[in-house]
């Protein structure tokens, strides 16, 4: 008898359809069926002898709220009858309705939670204190969907529990030691972070769109083409590479399409169609590695008169010094198109990129002054400075990638100018293991809609503190005095917008959450206390009707 594995998680939702993701024990058929009739199933596809689902439900009644549950060869398999899962209320499919409000909760970074009885070195987990609000309260508000933007798992940072099953597969002696090293072990950090029974639960009945960043991989993955160079001269990158890109395609980009788009994709449709897809899904992962404009992983979704553009800004890089670009020419043209499309649509533009387009600003400055020195602006010594500088600092964001960072800033004044702009264009990131608010501000004017910078991270994770107080330095007037002479020395263009700290730094484990009704726009910063509550420490308009 097929048993579930991991799951379900609801990743996609609209005003009639959504999609449910599985993992089962045996090749089998998933079902979901809801309350009043709608369902859906799928037969299962297999990668590297695991079996997976992900089921298009149809039929479903716009702005209704309905529970479900989920078969295998037509066994019921969740809800789980046991504790804790008998204590949640029922995973539920809510469809939007036009003209609702929409509430979009983001945040980053995310090691798995110990078990309850273990002492958390970081604090108590976001999502988990999320989860047990929603679950007390099942009629209260909850999200319409989550925005997991990077680090949902740690490949080169194992927990002692992960580190102890890999001591009992192979050597940790050899490379690369106890990061994870295959497919294999990859679906164990997941089992690891999303068997967590509130974090599972959470991902059953809350929509969630997701996009890797480095540590899903490792850390500071495609700093620069020397970092690059370096790694694929190590006999255990190849594997960790294309097993990563695997697994991230059947774990979480799958999710991110629509049932639309899944019905025409074509990898997809090859996966399912053969008896294991592993070899057609490595020969992918082979090309993508190989040639980033391959593959996209970026992609859109629309929730009425709100837009998300998701960005890869991990995978699509140019890492060659003299074309350094965050995002290759195809993916630059895909998100340019994805704006311009029927801009007058939307009232707000959400923009999910890992990591921050605005940075404090002398870590803006020390990232454009470092990629100056590497690509050689002050000679060769230089530029060997700069490169191991880049690595040790991690200076790899969007300042570090001065042409990218211009033109997002150009693409933003052009989306929020005219007629048809919209209230506001909001790059929602993560990384930094802090939060704040930062705004931009264009020489000539700018912009009528409000661009924001909405920084959220971690949601369970931790930072030193000479960190917090460099992050706070780092906005400062002194800071930014350093930042200029920086600028100088690597004689550096200064960047098309100024901008301001208007929020933070906060610190901890915590959530922003987006309401976004007609053209109003509010933010609310939450943090997870040890009393497994969120406690609000900001809530502010952004923008009104």
């Amino acid at each position: 008898m097929a048993e579930l594995r991991l799951g379900p998680l609801l990743r996609y939702a609209d005003g009639s359809s959504a999609t449910v993701w599985v993992e089962a024990s045996r090749p089998c058929t998933a079902e979901v069926r809801c309350a009043g009739g709608a369902r859906g199933e799928s037969r299962t596809f297999q990668v590297a002898g695991h079996h997976y689902a992900l089921v298009a439900v149809t039929g479903l009644t716009p702005g209704t709220t309905t529970p479900y549950e989920v078969y295998l060869d037509d066994t019921r398999v969740w809800p789980l009858p046991d504790a804790p899962f008998s204590s949640f209320p029922p995973s539920v499919i809510r469809t939007s309705l036009e003209g609702d409000d929409l509430r979009v909760c983001f945040g980053s970074c995310r090691w798995a939670a110990p078990a309850a009885d273990e002492h958390d070195p970081v604090g108590p987990d976001a999502l988990d204190t999320l989860a047990g609000r929603i679950a007390a309260d099942a009629e209260g508000e909850r999200p319409d969907v989550l925005v997991l933007l990077g680090d949902q798992v740690y490949a080169d940072e194992t927990s002692e529990d992960t580190r102890r099953w890999l001591a009992a597969r192979r050597d940790l002696s050899d490379p690369p030691g106890s990061q994870v090293a295959d497919y294999e072990e990859y679906t164990r950090l997941y089992y690891e972070s999303w068997l967590d029974p509130e974090i599972r639960w959470l991902l059953s009945t809350v929509p969630s769109c997701m996009i890797f960043d480095d540590h899903d991989v490792i850390d500071d993955w495609n700093t620069s083409a020397a970092w690059l160079e370096d790694m694929r001269a190590t006999p255990w990158w190849r594997e960790r590479i294309l097993s990563g890109l695997m697994s991230y395609w059947v774990y979480q980009h799958l999710g991110n399409l629509s049932p639309a788009e899944l019905a025409t994709d074509p990898l997809y449709a090859a996966v399912r169609e053969t008896p294991d897809g592993t070899d057609r899904l490595r020969t992918f992962a082979c090309e993508a590695d190989a040639d980033a404009a391959s593959a996209r992983w970026s992609y859109r979704r629309d929730f009425g008169r709100v837009r998300l553009l998701m960005v890869d800004s991990r995978a699509a890089r140019v890492l060659q010094e003299d074309a350094r670009s965050m995002l290759d020419p195809g993916e630059e043209a895909w998100l340019r198109e994805q704006v311009r499309d029927e801009r007058g649509s939307y009232d707000h533009l959400l923009v999910g990129t890992s990591l921050p387009w605005l940075l404090p600003h002398l870590v803006h400055d020390a990232e454009a002054w470092d990629a100056a020195l590497s690509r050689g602006e002050r000679g060769a010594r230089w530029a060997r400075f700069g490169e191991k500088l880049r690595r040790k600092a991690d200076l790899e964001h969007w300042a570090a990638f001065p042409s990218s960072f211009t033109a997002l800033a150009d693409l933003f004044a052009e989306t929020g100018s005219g007629p048809e702009a919209p209230a506001s264009v909001l790059v929602l990131s993560g990384d930094v293991h802090h939060a704040y608010v930062a705004e931009p501000t264009w020489p000539t004017g700018g912009p009528d809609a409000r661009v924001l910078q909405l920084t959220c991270s971690p949601v369970h994770n931790s930072v030193p503190g000479y960190m917090r107080w460099g992050f706070r330095f780092g906005w400062s007037a002194p800071a930014r005095a350093l930042g200029r002479r920086l600028a100088r020395h690597g004689r550096c263009e200064r960047p098309p917008v100024k901008w301001r700290k208007k929020g933070g730094p906060w610190f901890g484990n915590q959530l922003m959450t987006l309401t976004l009704r007609g053209r109003s726009a509010r933010l609310r910063l939450e943090q997870a206390r040890g009393n497994g509550v969120l406690v609000t420490v900001e809530d502010t308009t952004l923008t009104s009707e």
